[in-house]
């Protein structure tokens, strides 16, 4: 269902912008505690380490306990507004955009539009074309889910006024480069690999077995996304500290705080401070979240896939006219 099928095509870039929103925000709902977990342990400076008695946070269940405690159970889903703008928006682009390019190519080119290759230039492609058009929303919502308490933003409207008026409409994009570069392989080759384990699963399981195709596209797409996180994780650690620039005064109570002059200039630092490792901060809650998050999108999008071309069947006509 992901991509063109010209022998099933059954969906209008419409309805799989439709889709692919509505997979966004039931998947952001679920997967918000670890995204919070992950942007906290990113935005560390000190080790991940209870041995360092300046770092906050240690670990997975222990940033859980100290942010529940300090902050309520809400906190877990600070930023959740804006996150969810950012989850509707880029899911409806994205599989809107890969829809048409993977139609594209089968209509100019001699490629099969099923190719796991072509699957990973439009998946990387789409993505960009989708980061490019929520940018804005996932800057707002890596502030959210950074600043502490008393919060320095109170509501959404606030943090947008704020920002533009004291940093300019450029504090928006803070990012956007390494963002660019880490997404497209990164949307890539989640959509490469769930694209190759859908293939290679038409070989271990029976055709005739559709009862576990839903489990098949959630396990398909999980191990397509921690595969995918994992290769390309050091950029997203870049993205996120580049996003909170000009926002220092509101992580005081996490740690120390760095001024970075742009993208090299991150990495330089990171490098001569916290150490190779320190590309690798928060990859554990961030795993996590790949394999849900990247297994309830395409598990949900075939999902909601399957119910438009199933209302529109000759069946389910039928019975409307009956």
């Amino acid at each position: 269902m992901v991509g063109y099928d010209p022998e099933a095509r059954c969906v209008s870039t419409v309805e799989a912008a439709a889709a692919g929103s509505a997979s966004g925000l039931v998947t952001r709902v679920l997967v918000s505690p670890l995204d919070v977990l992950k942007i906290r342990f990113q935005l560390q400076i000190e080790q991940l380490s209870s041995r360092n008695p300046a770092a906050k946070y240690h670990g997975i269940l222990q940033a859980v306990q100290r942010i529940f405690r300090e902050e309520g159970l809400t906190a877990f889903w600070k930023g959740h507004v804006p996150a969810q703008f950012l989850s509707v928006g880029f899911g409806a682009v994205q599989f809107m955009a890969f829809e048409s390019l993977t139609e594209l190519v089968h209509s100019v080119t001699s490629f099969n539009a099923r190719d796991s290759f072509v699957h990973l230039v439009c998946g990387g492609l789409a993505a960009c074309t989708a980061t490019v058009a929520v940018q804005p929303v996932d800057t707002l919502r890596t502030r959210f889910a950074a600043q502490g308490e008393p919060k320095i933003y109170p509501n959404l409207r606030h943090a947008v006024v704020t920002m533009y008026q004291t940093e300019g409409p450029q504090a928006f994009y803070r990012g956007l480069t390494p963002t660019l570069v880490a997404i497209f392989p990164y949307a890539g080759l989640q959509f490469f690999f769930y694209n190759t384990l859908q293939q290679f699963s038409k070989w271990v399981i029976p055709a005739e077995a559709k009862n576990g195709a839903s489990i098949k596209n959630l396990v398909c797409g999980s191990c397509a996304g921690v595969i995918s996180k994992s290769l390309t994780y050091p950029l997203d650690v870049v993205k996120k500290r580049l996003q909170v620039g000009g926002f220092e005064h509101a992580r005081a109570a996490f740690g120390q705080v760095r001024t970075y002059g742009g993208l090299l200039d991150c990495m330089r630092q990171i490098m001569r401070e916290e150490g190779p490792g320190g590309f690798f901060k928060g990859l554990s809650p961030s795993l996590l979240k790949a394999a849900f998050s990247s297994g309830l999108i395409f598990f949900w999008y075939e999902l909601f896939c399957g119910l438009l071309c199933a209302l529109k069947s000759p069946e389910s006509m039928k019975r409307k006219e009956g």
